[in-house]
């Protein structure tokens, strides 16, 4: 028996590495996206149903709350974009490494931030 395993593993304290938090932000962004396109499809089926349909529907995303939720779209869909492409290029053998992937993880988090501090500049301005 392996007396050094944990009898009581305190999730608040393990200490993930920047691979895991890009794994697990590429896998929320990915429901995100598949519930935000019932929401994009919806949007787009109104708008093109009537004016006065095309006109409502602008007047609502003229609003602080659907902004705020159309930038929260965004902003998975251009995480998810980075970190699939990060995998892509994972999958021609560059950066698999421990330092590579560390280093990938990195740009692409740092990346989506700017990438979504642009969309909310976009979206607002």
């Amino acid at each position: 028996m392996n007396d050094k395993r944990p009898v009581n593993l305190d999730i608040a304290t393990i200490s993930l590495p920047i691979t895991a938090y890009a794994s697990i932000l590429h896998r929320v962004s990915g429901v995100v996206l598949f519930f935000a396109v019932g929401i994009l499809l919806w949007i787009l089926d109104a708008s093109l149903a009537s004016q006065e349909s095309f006109d409502s529907i602008k007047e609502t995303l003229s609003s602080p709350i659907v902004k705020l939720i159309i930038w929260g779209i965004l902003a998975a869909l251009g995480y998810h974009l980075l970190a699939g492409v990060r995998h892509m290029i994972m999958d021609f053998g560059i950066g698999e490494t421990l330092e590579g992937g560390a280093l990938g993880a990195r740009i692409v988090i740092l990346a989506a931030f700017v990438l979504v501090g642009l969309a909310g500049v976009w979206l607002w301005l």
